[in-house]
C-alpha cells in the first residue's frame, strides 16, 4: 500500500501566490499566559518518538516542556509509548522469546492485534529497542532504529531536572495518560500512581513545571482530587471521550461546555482544526476558552507538507518541509497559550518571533 496516493500528491501543488506562507496583517490577540513550546513526544520529527534521545533533542532545540505519553507495564511502572500497543514503535516482533505474547484486544472500542505493554514487565520491555513509527513519512529517522530503549517516567523526570540545572532554565514535563479507563478495567488504575510518582519528584502544586493531559474526563476529575498539578483536557475534532463521561468533544467545546471543563482543568488541548481548519476562518474556541479562564494548547504542528495547509506548503513532495513557522504564527496571532510540535526548533523560532511582536 502506498503511503501517499497520487491524488494527494496532486493536491499538494501550491496554489498561485501561496509560497510566501505569511500570516496576514491582523490584530494579534494576547494570550492568557506566555506561549510555551511543547516537544510532542520529544523532537519526534527528527528522532524516534518517546525516546530519551528525542526528549533530549527537544530540550536542546528550545522546548519548554517535553511530552511523554504514559502507559503501564505488568508490574505497574509508567513507560513512554504512544500506545500500549508497541507493535509499530519497538522491535518486539523480532524477539522470538515474546512471540507467544501477541494478542488481540479491544481498546476504547477498537480492535488491536499485536503486543501490549501491560503484558510485559519493565525488565522485559527494557530488552526491546525503539523504532520510527512513521518510516514512510520520516525515512531519515529509520537510521536510529534499534538504538534507544523504552524510557520510564522516572528517567524522563530525571532528564528534565538534570537539563534544567545544566541550562539554567526550567524544563517541564507534560505527560498524557493513555487509555486510563482501559487500564483501570484490567486492574491497572493510573491516577493515584501518577500523582504519587510526581509527588515523589517534588511536584504536586499548580506552580510546579508539570501539566497532566488526557482525552478522558473522569480520569482528570479524579486527578483533580489527588493533586494540585495543572490539568489539561484534550479534545479532538471528532468523537468524544472514551470513558463516555461527556457525549462529544463538540459539546465540551461550547461556551457552556468549557465552563464545565474549567471546574477541574486549567486548560484545554484541542486539535488545531478546532481553532482553524486549513484555510477556513478561525472559530471562536480560543476566545471562548479564555472567557472560561482556560488556557489553550493545540496539537500538533508538523513541518511536512502532508500536514500543512495549502498556503504553507512548499513543492509537491508530501515528505518535504513547508513553512511551519508561518503556520504556528497564524495560531499565535489568535492568542493560543502554547502548542505541541514535532519540531521544537521551529516552534521556538515562532514563539520568539511572536514575543518580539508582542503576543
Amino acid at each position: 500500500m502506498h503511503w501517499f496516493p497520487r491524488s494527494l500528491v496532486l493536491l499538494l501543488a501550491l496554489a498561485p501566490g501561496a509560497s510566501l506562507g505569511q500570516t496576514p496583517s491582523m490584530t494579534r490577540i494576547a494570550p492568557l499566559s506566555p506561549p510555551i513550546v511543547i516537544g510532542h513526544r520529544g523532537a519526534s520529527g527528527l528522532r524516534p518518538e518517546h525516546t530519551l534521545a528525542s526528549y533530549e533533542l527537544a530540550i536542546e532545540q528550545g522546548a519548554d516542556f517535553i511530552e511523554p505519553d504514559l502507559v503501564l507495564t505488568s508490574d505497574n511502572v509508567f513507560v513512554a509509548r504512544h500506545e500500549n500497543d508497541i507493535t509499530d514503535t519497538t522491535d518486539v516482533a523480532a524477539h522470538p522469546e515474546f512471540a507467544a505474547r501477541k494478542a488481540t484486544k479491544k481498546i476504547d472500542g477498537e480492535k488491536h492485534v499485536g503486543w501490549f505493554t501491560e503484558d510485559f514487565t519493565l525488565a522485559e520491555l527494557k530488552t526491546l529497542r525503539a523504532k520510527e513509527r512513521l518510516p514512510q513519512l520520516r525515512p531519515d529517522n529509520k537510521r536510529f532504529d534499534g538504538q534507544f530503549a523504552v524510557p520510564t517516567l522516572g528517567e524522563i523526570i530525571a532528564l528534565a531536572k538534570r537539563r534544567s540545572h545544566e541550562l539554567g532554565r526550567t524544563i517541564g514535563i507534560y505527560p498524557e495518560t493513555k487509555h486510563p479507563s482501559y487500564f483501570a478495567s484490567i486492574g491497572h488504575p493510573m491516577e493515584a500512581r501518577l500523582a504519587a510518582e510526581l509527588k515523589r519528584a517534588g511536584w504536586s502544586k499548580a506552580s510546579d513545571p508539570v501539566f497532566i493531559q488526557s482525552f478522558e474526563v473522569a480520569n482528570l476529575r479524579q486527578l483533580h482530587k489527588l493533586t494540585g498539578i495543572r490539568l489539561i483536557q484534550l479534545m479532538d475534532a471528532k468523537g468524544g471521550p472514551a470513558d463516555n463521561a461527556m457525549p462529544s468533544y463538540a459539546a465540551m467545546s461550547t461556551p457552556e461546555g468549557l465552563k464545565g471543563v474549567a471546574t477541574y482543568a486549567w486548560g484545554i488541548g484541542p486539535n488545531k482544526d478546532m481553532i482553524r481548519k486549513g484555510e477556513d476562518p478561525p472559530s471562536t474556541l480560543v476566545v471562548d476558552a479564555h472567557a472560561a479562564g482556560l488556557r489553550v494548547h493545540p496539537f500538533t504542528f508538523r513541518a511536512e507538507n502532508f500536514f500543512l495547509p495549502a498556503s504553507f506548503r512548499q513543492g509537491i513532495d508530501p515528505r518535504a518541509h513547508g513553512m511551519l513557522v508561518g503556520e504556528i504564527d497564524r495560531y499565535l496571532a489568535l492568542g493560543i497559550d502554547g502548542f505541541f510540535t514535532d519540531f521544537p526548533y521551529l516552534g521556538a523560532q515562532a514563539r520568539d518571533a511572536a514575543k518580539a511582536k508582542g503576543s
